[in-house]
């Protein structure tokens, strides 16, 4: 249970004060956020207590006991005091602000003693910045993302292989309209808590996306993620290539590639094959907008591949010449012959190029959605930490603090504050609440050596041991050896030295 505070209210109801919207909850119910209930008067967690995170193994693979007990008295709980680290998933909030953290934690951590300050932080400045592994045109820059009519975001910059999606923020969540707000709140909870939501662009596509799943574009499930653009593809192939056929274009929205005029295929002593393409051409091998963005060849509005090529040039061309056209994915690609008026005919893939163009899709990833959490951390949230909360961000900025958010690793973003990016992939399942403000809820933790703690002006009278501190929490998990590890003093020895 947290350390949330109740306050006694007429007709058998009690006030809860773990966020602003300060519930009157009756016997039996639960407040706004389903979070909190009137259990015969004392207000009780209703999703998930805390979290342990235990690592998986040590040296040689080998678990130890637990410290405390005969190895015969062992219930098989992998979990050891020493490599225990609670998470804030479950934790408690410090609202009304004053309030310490729930949880600020003291452990050994090789012959330093460590404190983690524990708390989920109530996010209005909040969002997700999602990653979709496509070529399909899914709308314009700039176009607004909705999900049930309201606008959460909107697609942004797009990156190498991947469309770019931010959602949330606090125009949506308090900037708009009610509805607005409380749909922005329930997509943001159920796409960090790794949950499928479906939302549409605006003149753009439907799409559904969840943590760590295939992206479904338009009722289509996508499985690749493209190899590179298509003179990256060029670059990689053309010695497979060069020996099987005169010409290879790789069709692509953004860089569309032609060997024979590509620096590689010029190493490789490809001859001109009078090939035109239409578009913008930038260096040689390489042109610009040979078509429209869509859900076709490379991420184009084509389906037929020759719509991008002009007439051949009979000073180079030939009868015969032979001519590879391949998608980025290798998943669209045809094969032609030029015939005695050097117009390309389709023709049967010759064996050896299939090879090629199943080493392109060979090399392709899987297509998943990517989430991550991004959060600004503060005043509230800080003075659970310290009475001085610019000490908690100056603690950070030297390396003398790690944040972590679920115990999963935090980056955070240079400049002034504490704004944070998690992968949510990397914490615990269901890490993420809500407040019906609305804002959402989530864990994050501060670690540091005790004596950096206390130097910041940390809450010192509220520090207890980790075995105090397990005793209090609820379900655990583990965690993999690679992963990293937030109570490590060589985290600290490192920040010093920088």
């Amino acid at each position: 249970m947290s350390e949330t505070q109740s306050k006694p209210a007429a007709a058998g109801k009690i006030r809860c004060d773990a966020c602003p919207v300060m519930c009157y909850i009756a016997e039996g119910k639960s407040g706004a956020c389903d979070r909190y209930a009137n259990h015969a008067g004392e207000l009780v967690r209703l999703d998930p207590l805390t979290v342990i995170e235990a690592r998986q193994g040590t040296e040689g693979g080998v678990v130890p006991f637990l410290e405390a007990g005969d190895p015969e008295d062992w219930d098989g709980d992998l979990l050891a005091g020493q490599r225990s680290f609670l998470t804030a998933v479950g934790a408690g909030t410090t609202y009304p602000d004053y309030k310490p953290a729930p949880f600020i934690v003291s452990q050994k951590a090789g012959d330093a003693d460590m404190v983690t300050v524990v708390t989920e932080g109530i996010f209005s400045y909040c969002g997700a910045k999602v990653k979709i592994d496509t070529d399909r045109h899914i709308g314009e820059e700039r176009a607004v993302v909705r999900v049930d009519g309201e606008p959460i975001g909107h697609v942004t910059t797009s990156e190498y292989g991947s469309k770019m999606l931010a959602l949330g923020g606090v125009e949506h969540l308090t900037g708009g309209s009610k509805k607005e707000g409380r749909v922005t709140c329930d997509a943001l909870m159920t796409l960090c808590n790794r949950g499928p939501v479906e939302m549409t662009i605006d003149d753009g596509a439907r799409l559904t996306v969840q943590a760590g799943r295939a992206p479904v574009i338009d009722g289509d499930t996508e499985r690749l993620m493209r190899v590179g653009c298509g003179s990256a593809t060029i670059g990689m192939f053309a010695k497979q290539w060069v020996d099987h056929v005169d010409e290879v274009v790789v069709v692509d929205d953004h860089i569309t590639g032609v060997m024979s005029e590509h620096q590689a295929g010029k190493v490789l002593d490809v001859p001109p094959t009078g090939i035109k393409i239409k578009g913008r051409r930038s260096t040689p091998g390489r042109y610009f907008q040979v078509a429209d963005p869509g859900t076709g060849w490379g991420g184009t509005n084509i389906d037929d591949p020759l719509a991008i090529l002009g007439p051949f040039d009979g000073k180079h061309a030939r009868p015969g010449l032979r001519m590879l056209m391949v998608s980025t994915t290798g998943e669209q690609h045809a094969y032609y012959e030029l015939d005695e008026n050097l117009v390309p005919v389709p023709a049967a893939l010759p064996a050896a190029l299939q090879v090629s163009v199943d080493r392109i899709a060979e090399n392709c990833e899987p297509s998943v959605c990517s989430v991550l959490f991004m959060g600004g951390a503060g005043g509230s949230l800080r003075a659970g930490v310290t009475e001085n909360p610019v000490g908690l961000t100056r603690s950070v900025k030297d390396l003398l603090t790690y944040v972590s958010c679920g115990g999963a690793p935090a980056y955070v973003w240079p400049g002034g504050g504490i704004t944070i990016m998690a992968d949510v992939e990397a914490m615990p399942e269901a890490s993420f609440g809500y407040v019906p403000t609305p804002a959402i809820v989530a864990p994050i933790e501060f670690t540091m050596r005790l004596s950096d703690y206390q130097a910041l002006g940390g809450h010192m009278d509220a520090v207890v041991r980790i075995e105090d501190a397990l005793a209090k929490a609820g379900r655990r998990v583990g965690r993999a050896e690679e992963a990293p590890w937030p109570v490590d003093d060589r985290l600290y020895r490192w920040g010093r030295q920088r």
